[in-house]
């Protein structure tokens, strides 16, 4: 069957039983109300999608959410709004873009790649698969520049066939992704410095090239590109074993155990407890801990045994902030919140894009390592604290939704828009990207936390279902994702301590196009299968 059948046929039997489920979860009054909330306070500059149209939109592709706690909620439809807005039909098919408005430093079709595995994290929940299957295509084949900065692609595209599986794509895209993976191990020059796979058998970048600019820690091997390559290696295995490519998968899990090892013998400081970065082969590892240090456990890379660094995390000294995390340290001296040169230094200021991150990290810390040093607790603040940072307070007084590029950490102001609003002659430069260039900025995920951290479920390549709520018990009496797309299937998940809420009883519920496959009386691990 030619993928393009297949594709309409998927889209059809989603939107039946979007219809069907409906009836028995939730409704799209909440989002209604939202969306109208969220068209009346905008200032519309740019959208690929027009606010006219978000409804729609929203109404045909997300999942819906309910919590009694608004802020969640609230965030939850926003961060949808906005992604809405960066889907831009082209020529080459849809891509996702970072910023709205043209900026000199994207490529085509204003594309940057640097957020690119973000957006198919958060965007492999939409019910249409025709916006990331045209995205991947173009990364690969369609004028892309996927190693302009640091991009765990294969990891990304295997993540998103997790929950929509597409066996024919990813074989198909087999050869451009082992192509893009041994162009990475062949390296480049960038200036002064040699990007790429070193003899050391590790992958060397620039911390301006690692998403990272004005950082403490500089360049060098680092946890974050390391960790990538570990990601697309495994990756690239696992699609060689769907392909009947054995010898191939083989190759590349042979690459991701050296990777594994080198991480942990090279970049971990036993003094510390975290993993750092490594200047140069010989010398002494960074003397600063940072956010990027825990980008091992995106990809599950570190054996058990060196969990201590999440400690830093909740310490106040280490990472922990009102509208954090910090990205560097506070202890350290170098650490800076910092109004004056460049609007993006990540030598202090949190980044949506690494709070995510280590968002990810976490949630799989808590389901695949046994270890006492964080707790759902942990999690639920640490996501709390990223939740209540999408506002930002106007002139007129009015506290409305948003999401720009790097926070002051003890104020929750939007930096790069206060330095950029006045940056030439007393306003907006357009050659730094012109008015409100960070407004509605893709450069993280919010929504993938929620349904695969906080609602728990845990994407796999089988057809067994597996729900672990990060919530902790005693937080909210219930909650609701309904209407999410996976394997083919429509699922709802419901939390309900009463049973009087949603009609399914008390407890965890998960269902697969309106029928129940599990069930649990408390919030705990709950596995079905897929009818």
């Amino acid at each position: 069957m030619k993928p393009a059948t297949m594709r309409a046929m998927l889209l059809g039997t989603l939107a039946g039983m979007g219809a069907a489920v409906a009836d028995d979860t939730l409704t799209t009054d909440a989002l209604e109300t939202y969306v109208a909330r969220f068209n009346a306070d905008d200032e519309e500059m740019y959208a690929n999608i027009p606010n006219k149209e978000a409804l729609a939109f929203l109404k045909d592709n997300i999942p819906l959410f309910e919590c009694p706690d608004k802020h969640f909620e609230r965030t939850f439809y926003f961060r949808w709004w906005t992604y809405r807005k960066h889907v831009k039909s082209t020529p080459d098919g849809y891509v996702i873009t970072e910023f709205l408005p043209k900026v000199s430093w994207s490529r085509k079709h204003n594309t940057i790649n640097c957020p690119a595995a973000h957006h198919f994290y958060e965007g492999r929940w939409l019910r249409n698969p025709e916006y990331l299957d045209d995205y991947a295509v173009f990364w690969l084949r369609k004028g892309g520049k996927p190693r302009q900065y640091s991009f765990w692609i294969a990891d990304a595209y295997h993540a998103r066939h997790l929950a929509t599986p597409n066996r024919e794509l990813l074989v198909d895209l087999l050869p451009d992704l082992v192509e893009n993976y041994e162009a990475w191990e062949a390296g480049w020059d960038w200036g002064a410095h040699r990007i790429g796979r070193h003899e050391n058998g590790m992958f060397y970048t620039i911390d301006d090239r690692d998403g990272g600019e004005m950082s403490i820690g500089g360049h060098g091997y680092r946890p974050t590109l390391n960790s990538f390559m570990y990601g697309d290696a495994r990756a690239i295995a696992a699609i060689s074993r769907m392909a009947g490519e054995g010898e191939q998968a083989a190759r590349f899990e042979e690459k991701a155990a050296t990777i594994k090892r080198l991480v942990q013998e090279k970049l971990w400081d036993e003094d510390a407890r975290f993993f750092k970065i490594l200047p140069k082969e010989g010398a002494p590892l960074g003397g600063v801990r940072e956010l990027y240090g825990y980008t091992p456990w995106y990809f599950n890379l570190p054996d058990p045994g060196y969990e201590a660094g999440w400690k830093q995390l909740m310490d106040p000294r280490g990472f922990h902030a009102p509208y954090g995390p910090t990205f560097a340290e506070q202890r350290h001296p170098e650490f800076v919140i910092s109004y004056e040169g460049h609007e993006c230094q990540w030598n202090g200021p949190s980044w949506p894009l690494a709070t995510c991150s280590v968002l990810t990290a976490m949630a799989n810390v808590l389901n695949n390592y046994e270890q006492d040093v964080i707790d759902r607790r942990d999690y639920f603040e640490a996501l709390g604290i990223y939740t209540r940072s999408h506002l930002r307070t106007r002139e007129d007084g009015k506290v409305v939704p948003w999401i720009d590029e790097n926070l002051n950490p003890f104020t929750g102001d939007w930096i790069s828009r206060t330095r950029l609003e006045s940056w030439k002659n007393g306003t907006w430069d357009k050659g730094k990207g012109g008015k409100e260039r960070g407004k509605d900025y893709n450069h993280s995920t919010y929504n993938d936390l929620i349904i695969t951290g906080l609602v728990g479920l845990r994407p796999r390549a089988d057809d067994i279902v597996v729900v672990n709520p990060l919530l902790p018990e005693g937080t909210w009496d219930s909650f609701c994702l309904d209407r999410v797309p996976y394997h083919g299937h429509l699922l709802t998940i419901i939390w309900d301590k009463a049973g009087g809420k949603y009609g399914r009883g008390k407890g965890l519920v998960v269902l697969a196009d309106g029928k129940e496959i599990a069930r649990s009386e408390r919030l705990t691990r709950t596995t079905g299968k897929l009818p």
